[in-house]
């Protein structure tokens, strides 16, 4: 990884950042409609912790671009201004959530990333946006659709939905994970 994909790793990082923080404030807006105060209490400690994790972030990627400001290109960081993607125009991660349980049902339970990946789309191909089917700027061999259902599966391990000691490269559903995907195919029919 050269300095200019440490940038655009920082860069993403900090969008996908945004996007919890987004849907932390619509978490928190339901919590007050229902009277939760508790619930929104406890979101909105979560979310200043968030916050606070975001400076972070953004700390470390300008002490980044302190270290390696000099060999960076002024051209390739204005490129990757100019081709960050609007919020709000590729699929959210959490629309990936059941796909990837279905898909990994399908597999056995249990399946490399290539093939749990491969059925996803099979599944999402008439849901993908255009924006989604785009090459990622930082690696433009991987449409974007691929990088979001990634750091979906990051969420689902997170969950407990997806096992977190699977061999590298596998993707695999708990037990959480079919009971999950069993209660939405109930609520969904």
């Amino acid at each position: 990884m050269n300095q200019n994909e440490v940038s655009e790793a920082f860069d993403i990082l900090l969008e996908e950042i945004e996007a919890v923080i987004e849907s932390l404030n619509q978490e928190v807006e339901k919590a007050l409609r229902g009277r939760d105060y508790e619930k929104a209490k406890d979101l909105i400690e979560k979310g200043s912790q968030l916050k606070a994790f975001r400076e972070k972030v953004n700390d470390l990627r300008q002490e980044w671009q302190n270290v390696f400001g000099g060999r960076i290109k002024k051209k390739v960081q204005t490129k990757r201004i100019k081709s960050r993607l609007k919020r709000g125009l590729r699929t959210p991660q959490d629309k990936f959530v059941i796909p990837i349980l279905s898909a990994l049902i399908r597999l056995g339970g249990s399946a490399p990333m290539k093939g749990v990946l491969d059925v996803v789309f099979e599944i999402m191909k008439s849901e993908l946006t255009e924006y989604d089917m785009q090459p990622l700027p930082s690696n433009p061999s991987q449409p974007r659709w691929q990088n979001t259902a990634q750091w979906a599966r990051l969420s689902m391990v997170k969950q407990g939905l997806l096992k977190s000691d699977s061999p590298r490269g596998i993707w695999e559903i708990t037990e959480k994970g079919r009971r999950y995907i069993d209660s939405d195919e109930k609520n969904n029919p």
